[in-house]
């Protein structure tokens, strides 16, 4: 099969399914344009700041993104590209695009909060702080994980370092000029996104060189002040601007496709079981995240995007349409990694060098294109830089995410914000302790080794999401099977890879860490559940009595 036939498919798909399902959701969600969003009603110049749909669209795809959309696919490979691409295409339409959709729409109809709210207000306080515990657990398991995987890729690519430091100083500028001296909107991006390429050209010529260490407490130094800084300064700014590194980098891979006209080499199917992995169910179904579902997403929806949100009428482009985009990437890198022959794919699995795959597919794409006369390997650079810096995107994002669930967790609802207590409302303390936490973890050398339950409790915080969507849905009065059904499949998905994995670590790899890990991590899920589901039993009584 021809790649271009595969992507050709993809886009035609992915245009109905947002014509199509993505205005089902819309009425469902009772989207209305008239009504105020938490950007205007709470505006706070901090983190509640209406967002031009461009800016906001950047920034919510530019964090969801992240390196989750390149390296799942290509792992999950290994199973063969029909029932990953199958996987991408039915969850980005129907699982991830609902989810993201949902989150937002969830979160602005509770003053910006995030989804623990929603579980606070329907299933109990008890709920509420199990989640927050797990979304803030998550996500010092990320900060760590990104920092040592951003100052990697800083060390062996120090152009990407004058890049990515290039890129925030271009931020703070733009920023500033947008909101302060009101430099119109449109100059200030054409310069913007010209500055920005200046910079990839500026990062090859003067590479910085630095240890390992240094990157990662300069990383941890940075993530703080952004985690604490106003989203106009630096966060709306810095993703709106990377996002068009993202938009090139999708383009551009789409539109070499096309000139190339690539075979796919790899197996469509390799069986049910492969040994470097597991069974396909359901490990195909937590290795491909971020370009099918991921939990993570309903954190940056309910934690940053929908407090930048002008209006409810564009939750659906920032929210499905953004999801569907990552799912196209997911599919673009599925491709580039299948036009590689056998052996290559076999060396760059084997060695995980999974970003480096995805950037030498790309590279022979781009460089197919004629009238853009670019070398295999600028493209390469070019890749691997992108990559960079919408994963250190992510970091920051999910930095200032940790920040609003610590706070939420000590929040006490029946208090004014002068009336909470210091670890509510301080963010500084907050964001010092969750930043710490994951400099501890970056430092004890343990994190690589916990790694293994990210993906399990990322689709696991997909299906809590959706099981408080669902509860949402149930108050308003509005029926919740098309949320309920996806949120009861990621259950399903996730408890069993949980138990597998328990077990597996317990019994078999005597792994106690990520046996006990993993064991906990089941337990709340089930607790949740059986929560989630007395309400849920509760409310439709109510409404057959109704």
């Amino acid at each position: 099969m021809s790649g271009s036939v595969l992507i050709l498919f993809v886009l035609l798909v992915f245009g109905l399914a947002y014509r199509f399902y993505g205005r089902f959701l819309s009425r469902k969600f009772q989207i209305d344009a008239n009504r105020l969003t938490p950007s205007k009603t709470n505006y706070d110049g901090v983190d509640y700041i209406p967002a031009r749909v461009p800016v906001l669209f950047g920034h919510h795809f530019a964090s969801i993104a992240g390196a989750g959309p390149i390296v799942g696919p290509i792992v999950a490979a290994a199973f063969g590209w029909l029932p990953a691409a199958l996987w991408i295409m039915a969850g980005s339409m129907f699982i991830g695009g609902t989810h993201d959709f949902g989150a937002i729409v969830v979160s602005i109809r509770h003053r910006g909060r995030s989804i623990a709210n929603v579980i606070e207000k329907n299933i109990g306080v008890k709920g509420e702080q199990i989640f927050l515990l797990f979304c803030w657990a998550t996500i010092i398991l990320v900060i760590a994980v990104f920092i040592n995987l951003i100052a990697d890729t800083f060390v062996s690519s120090p152009s990407s370092a004058t890049s990515s430091i290039f890129f925030l100083l271009l931020a703070l500028l733009f920023g500033l000029s947008i909101y302060k001296l009101k430099i119109p909107w449109g100059w200030a991006t054409i310069i913007g996104v010209i500055l920005l390429f200046v910079g990839i050209y500026i990062g090859i010529l003067f590479p910085l060189h630095a240890s390992r260490q240094f990157w990662q407490w300069a990383l941890i130094c940075y993530i703080f002040i952004a985690s604490v800084a106003p989203v106009w300064i630096l966060l709306q700014p810095r993703d709106y601007l990377n996002s068009f590194l993202l938009y090139a980098l999708l383009v551009g891979g789409l539109l070499g496709v096309f000139f190339a006209r690539p075979a796919i080499n790899i197996n469509a199917f390799n069986g049910f079981n492969i040994p470097s992995i597991g069974p396909l169910f359901p490990l195909l179904f937590v290795t491909i995240a971020c370009g099918a579902i991921s939990g993570t997403h309903s954190l940056i929806a309910s934690g940053t995007t929908s407090k930048q949100l002008e209006s409810e009428s564009h939750a659906q482009i920032i929210g499905y349409g953004g999801m569907l985009v990552e799912g196209l990437l997911a599919i673009l890198s599925l491709v580039a990694v299948a036009s590689l022959s056998n052996v290559e794919f076999s060396e760059f699995y084997n060695s995980n060098n999974f970003v480096l795959a995805f950037s030498e597919g790309i590279g022979r794409f781009v460089s197919a294109i004629p009238f853009l006369h670019i070398s295999t390997q600028s493209a390469r650079i070019f890749t691997a830089l992108a990559v960079s810096a919408f994963t250190l995107t992510t970091l920051d994002t999910v930095t200032r995410i940790g920040r609003y669930a610590f706070q939420e967790f000590f929040e006490m609802p029946d208090r004014t914000p002068e009336q909470q207590n210091i670890f509510a409302r301080n963010r500084y303390l907050a964001t010092f302790i969750t930043v710490a936490c994951g400099a501890a973890l970056t430092f004890s050398g343990k994190s690589d080794s916990i790694w293994p339950i990210f993906g399990s409790a990322n689709q696991l915080m997909a299906a809590l999401a959706f099981l408080a969507i669902s509860v949402w849905l149930a108050e308003i009065r509005e029926n919740y099977l098309f949320t309920l059904i996806p949120g009861i499949i990621m259950l399903l998905i996730t408890v069993t890879a949980l138990f597998t994995l328990s077990y597996r670590n317990l019994f078999i790899s005597v792994n106690y860490i990520l046996g006990i890990a993993s064991g906990l991590i089941l337990v709340m899920a089930l607790t949740l559940t059986v929560q989630t589901s007395i309400f849920m039993i509760r409310e439709s009584g109510k409404k057959s009595v109704g």
